[in-house]
C-alpha cells in the first residue's frame, strides 16, 4: 500500500488498530486510490461530451420487499456511447445500488462501497444497518463534491431490505444530491435525466402491496415512459434483445430477474402498448 519494498509482506498499516472504514483507510495511506480524487485543476470543467453519462435508474417498494431498475444507456453528449450499461448493482447481500451521472467515476465508487461494507462487516463481526449503509455512501458522495462542481456528478439510488425495521423486515430507499444529502423516499423513486417521466408514470402505477410481477411491469412501463420523451434514456431493443436491469432485494437477499423474465414483461408490455401507447392509467 506505501508503494515500498516489504519482501512480500503487509505494512504496519495493516497492523496498526483504526476505523473499521476501508475508504477512511484509503483516504490516510493511499488516497490517490480513491475515485473521489481530483483530476483536473480549480477553474477546469469537464466536457461533459468526453464521459459517458447514464441515465434512468428507479426503485419501489413491493409486497416482498423493493425492486430496483434501470436502463441501458449511456450517452456522450448527442451520441449513443453504450447500449447495454449496467446499472445496477449488488452492494451486499440485502442491499443494491443503482447509479446516474458519469459512469466511470460510478462503476469505481460502486465497487468501493461494495467493498466499504464488506469491511466492516468483517472487522465488526456484524453487518451495517440499512441507516448507517445510506449514511455511509453519503459521505463517499460528499467526498465527490469537488468533481461534481467540474461536471462529474454522480447520483445514485439504494435500495435494501430492512429485516431489523420496526414490525417486521420491509424494503427501503433512500436517495442523493451531489452535496451527500440523503434522503429516504417513500413508495417508490426516480433519478437521472429520464426521472421526471419515470415518476410521473410511477405515480399512476404504484400502489402498496404490488406482488412482485406487477411490480416489474410497473417498472418497465416508467422506464418505457421516460424513454419515450427523453434521449439519454434507452428503452427495450428487442432486435439486440437488450432490456432493463430489473432486480428485487427481499428477505432472501438479493436477485437480479433473470434476462428471460425481464425480456417477457418486455415483450408483453410492449404489446399492450399497440392498443395504449400511452401505457395504462391510473392504478386501481
Amino acid at each position: 500500500m506505501t508503494g515500498e519494498d516489504t519482501g512480500g509482506r503487509l505494512g504496519a498499516e495493516f497492523f496498526t488498530p483504526g476505523t473499521a472504514s476501508f475508504t477512511e483507510f484509503l483516504a490516510a495511506h493511499r488516497p490517490e486510490l480513491l475515485p473521489t480524487r481530483r483530476p483536473f485543476p480549480d477553474g477546469v470543467r469537464a466536457d461533459s461530451d468526453r464521459f459517458p453519462h447514464g441515465t434512468t435508474i428507479l426503485a419501489l417498494v413491493y409486497r416482498d420487499g423493493v425492486l430496483i431498475a434501470g436502463d441501458r444507456r449511456a450517452t456522450l453528449g448527442n451520441l449513443i456511447a453504450q447500449r447495454d450499461l449496467e446499472k445496477v448493482h449488488p452492494a451486499d447481500d440485502h442491499t443494491a445500488v443503482a447509479f446516474a451521472g458519469t459512469v466511470g467515476l460510478a462503476l469505481d465508487m460502486v465497487r468501493l462501497y461494495q467493498v466499504e461494507l464488506a469491511h466492516f462487516e468483517k472487522v465488526e463481526g456484524i453487518p451495517m444497518t440499512l441507516g448507517a449503509k445510506a449514511t455511509r455512501l453519503a459521505g463517499m458522495i460528499r467526498q465527490n463534491l469537488g468533481q461534481a462542481m467540474q461536471g462529474l456528478a454522480v447520483v445514485p439510488l439504494l435500495a435494501g431490505y430492512d429485516r431489523s425495521a420496526p414490525g417486521g423486515g420491509r424494503g427501503r430507499i433512500f436517495s442523493f444530491d451531489v452535496a451527500g444529502g440523503r434522503y429516504e423516499k417513500s413508495g417508490f423513486h426516480a433519478e437521472g435525466s429520464g426521472s421526471p417521466y419515470a415518476r410521473g408514470a410511477l405515480k399512476k402505477l404504484f400502489r402498496p402491496g404490488l406482488p412482485r410481477r406487477e411490480a416489474a411491469l410497473a417498472a418497465l412501463q416508467a422506464l418505457y415512459d421516460a424513454a419515450d420523451d427523453d434521449s439519454a434514456t434507452g428503452g427495450p431493443d428487442l432486435n439486440r434483445r437488450i432490456f432493463p436491469v430489473v432486480s428485487v432485494i427481499t428477505e432472501d437477499g438479493f436477485e437480479r430477474l433473470p434476462e428471460a423474465e425481464t425480456e417477457g414483461l418486455s415483450r408483453d408490455m410492449i404489446e399492450q402498448r399497440r392498443s395504449r401507447p400511452d401505457g395504462p392509467g391510473v392504478a386501481p
